[in-house]
């Protein structure tokens, strides 16, 4: 997400803990920012002036998503208000959708490889 007017470019990622950790926010946090460390640094030597930063959006296992840590990092990335509950709305539908389609792949192998 990029604010020319502010001069900040926040790298967004979207994360799904593959355990039953329930430390799971934490943990896929500080992997994700491992993960992007680099380029984060790469940016802030390129351009000096600007603000970088890495924004990551977990889920939970089951589809949880924390409310608090979700809506935080929606007010760091200035959105609007009146917009934060429809975007919740829509990551929680495409959380949903990912989900069912996990499932409906594993139920079609499950049940392929038994004829």
């Amino acid at each position: 997400m990029i604010n020319k007017n502010r001069r900040t470019l926040y790298t967004l990622e979207f994360k799904r803990p593959s355990d039953r950790n329930e430390d799971f926010l934490r943990v896929k946090e500080d992997e994700a920012n491992e993960q992007r460390k680099s380029i984060i640094e790469a940016l802030k030597t390129a351009a000096p002036e600007w603000t970088f930063g890495q924004m990551n959006f977990v889920a939970g296992r089951c589809g949880v998503v924390v409310e608090d840590d979700f809506f935080n990092k929606l007010e760091k990335l200035n959105i609007q208000a009146g917009k934060k509950d429809k975007i919740l709305l829509a990551h929680m539908q495409r959380i949903c959708e990912a989900h069912d389609t996990v499932m409906r792949s594993y139920y079609q192998q499950v049940q392929g490889h038994k004829k």
